[in-house]
């Protein structure tokens, strides 16, 4: 009973882990395989949710939600959050009062200071500014 209630957990612990893609730039696949299909390349940073992990690759979903397979060297354990709303907003407090650190547009990359902490996560972003950006404002968090 106790090895089904691990086996059922299992996906539910893999859906929240992410990494980073940590090569400058990385060719994702439609399988596990490099003689698979080429899908796109992502860079340096971009956050990946990890699915399912095997030998030398994983499968991956991208913050557009589609699913392909990077080579695990490819990864890195970095954490960093894609920001996927029209603007996000870093603050220097966890709530919509803390002041405006920065705004930032679509598809900035920043680098996880701290894991979440209920609705906001603690980021840097590359020119060393750092706050906080709600969880919904980003994907990777």
């Amino acid at each position: 009973m106790l090895a089904l209630a691990a086996l059922l957990a299992a996906p539910a612990a893999s859906a929240q882990a992410f990494r980073s893609i940590g090569e400058p730039a990385a060719v994702l696949y439609d399988g596990p395989s490099a003689k698979s299909k080429r899908l796109w390349v992502l860079g340096r940073g971009y956050p990946v949710q990890v699915v399912v992990a095997t030998e030398g690759w994983t499968k991956v979903r991208d913050a557009t939600g589609a699913l392909s397979w990077v080579e695990n060297r490819a990864l890195s354990s970095a954490r960093t959050v894609l920001v996927r709303a029209a603007t996000g907003t870093m603050r220097d407090s966890p709530s919509e009062a803390g002041a405006v650190v920065l705004r930032l547009g679509r598809d900035v990359v920043l680098d996880m200071v701290e894991p979440p902490a209920g609705e906001w996560v603690r980021v840097r972003h590359r020119d060393g500014a750092i706050g906080f950006i709600h969880v919904n404002q980003v994907f990777g968090s």
